[in-house]
C-alpha cells in the first residue's frame, strides 16, 4: 500500500514537472529542444514505473505500436558508465555495472591479434519512433544525448563505432517499411538490410577480403505475419498480429555453408538482433537477418556468435570456449541492443584471446 502511494507521488511530481517545462519552453526560459528532450525522457521513466506497478515488461503506444520496458528504462536512467554504471544497472554483481572497461579490454585483445574491432550498438526502438511511445516524443532531434557521449569517449580510445541512428531516423518511414518491428523488440527485416549495408561500408574493400571466393546469391521479398514477442507478453488476442515484408537471400549450392561458416574471417557477434529472421523458430524466419544480408553484401557467409539474451557477456564468453585465439579473423562486429549497457547481465571481462 505504502510503496503504491509512493509510485503515485511520484507520477505526480512528474506530471507537475511537465506542466512547469511546458510554461518555460512557451516564454522562452528554456531552450525549446532541451526542454523537449527531457519532457519525453521523464514520460519514459514514468511509463516505466507504471509498467513495473503492473508487473509487465510491454508498454503501448500509438497506432499499434509496443515497447519493452526496460528498454524505456535505460533510455530513463542517463550516464550508464563511469561512477555512474552500479547506480543504474541492472547487472547483479556491481563490479560488471561498467560497460566501458569490458569494450575496451576486447579492443585490446583483438589488436593484438591483428583483429578490428567494429562496435555497432543497436538504437532503441523509442529513439527512432518516439511520438509512437509518448505524447512529448518527437523526430526533430536525438533524444539520447548519453549514448552519443558515451559513443565519443570510446572513440576517443580508438574504437571504431557504427552509430546507425542516424541512418535509421532517416529511413525511419518509407516504402520498403519501418525499421522494427510494431509488436517485436526487435528490428525488422528492413532494419536488418539497412544495418548490413552500414556494416559492409564500415568493413570497406580490405586486401584479405579479395582472396574469398563469392558467390552470387539471389533475394527475394515476401509477406509473413508474425507472432512477435511483445504481442505475445500483451495477450490481447484482439491486437492483430503484425505483417512484416522480409528479404530473403538464397546463397544456392555450395560451400562454405552460409548459415554456419566458423571459417569466416568476419565474425558477427552479439544478441538475438544477430539471429532473427535468419535462426528459424522462434526467430521468426530463416535467411532474411542481418547475418544473411551481410553476406549477401560482403559476397561470402560471416561467422555467427550470438545468444538468445545478452549480447555483452555471454557471446564473448561463447568466442572464450572455441579456445582458439580467433585465428583466421579478421574483424568482429559486435552488434547488440543499447539497453545492454544497463539492463543486461553485465559487462565482465572475458580473455577471448590469450
Amino acid at each position: 500500500m505504502i510503496l503504491g502511494n509512493l509510485r503515485l507521488l511520484k507520477i505526480g511530481l512528474q506530471s507537475t514537472r511537465y506542466i512547469l517545462l511546458s510554461l518555460l519552453m512557451l516564454v522562452g526560459f528554456v531552450n525549446f529542444t532541451a526542454a523537449e528532450t527531457e519532457l519525453f525522457i521523464e514520460s519514459l521513466a514514468e511509463k516505466v514505473t507504471e509498467a513495473e506497478t503492473q508487473k509487465t515488461t510491454v508498454v503501448s503506444g500509438k497506432d499499434g505500436w509496443l515497447f519493452f520496458a526496460p528498454e524505456l528504462r535505460h533510455l530513463s536512467v542517463g550516464q550508464f558508465w563511469g561512477d555512474a554504471a552500479a547506480r543504474v544497472s541492472r547487472a547483479s554483481n556491481p563490479e560488471f555495472a561498467d560497460p566501458l572497461p569490458a569494450i575496451l579490454d576486447f579492443k585490446a585483445q583483438l589488436n593484438k591479434a591483428g583483429i578490428e574491432l567494429i562496435f555497432v550498438p543497436i538504437p532503441a526502438k523509442a529513439t527512432i519512433y518516439p511520438e509512437m511511445v509518448s505524447e512529448h516524443g518527437t523526430a526533430t532531434a536525438r533524444t539520447d544525448e548519453y549514448h552519443l557521449k558515451f559513443y565519443d569517449i570510446l572513440r576517443e580510445h580508438g574504437v571504431n563505432v557504427l552509430d546507425l541512428t542516424p541512418l535509421f531516423l532517416k529511413n525511419r518511414f518509407t516504402d520498403a517499411g519501418s525499421v522494427y518491428c510494431k509488436q517485436d523488440t526487435h528490428w525488422s527485416g528492413q532494419g536488418c538490410v539497412l544495418a548490413a549495408e552500414a556494416i559492409a561500408k564500415a568493413i570497406g574493400t580490405p586486401a584479405w577480403a579479395a582472396e574469398i571466393p563469392k558467390r552470387d546469391v539471389k533475394t527475394e521479398t515476401r509477406t509473413m505475419v508474425i507472432a512477435g514477442d511483445l504481442w505475445k507478453e500483451l495477450g490481447d488476442e484482439n491486437l492483430q498480429k503484425e505483417q512484416l515484408r522480409l528479404t530473403y537471400v538464397n546463397v544456392g549450392v555450395g560451400l562454405p555453408n552460409p548459415y554456419a561458416w566458423q571459417a569466416s574471417p568476419v565474425v558477427l557477434l552479439g544478441d538475438s538482433h544477430c539471429l532473427v529472421f535468419h535462426a528459424g523458430a522462434g526467430m521468426h524466419a530463416q535467411g532474411a537477418g542481418l547475418p544473411d544480408h551481410l553476406a549477401h553484401q560482403l559476397g561470402f557467409p560471416v561467422d555467427v556468435v550470438a545468444v538468445r539474451g545478452s549480447g555483452a557477456t555471454p557471446s564473448r564468453l561463447n568466442l572464450y570456449r572455441r579456445r582458439d585465439n580467433m585465428k583466421g579473423k579478421r574483424v568482429v562486429v559486435w552488434c547488440l541492443s543499447v539497453r545492454e549497457f544497463t539492463e543486461g547481465q553485465g559487462w565482465r571481462l572475458v580473455p577471448v584471446i590469450r
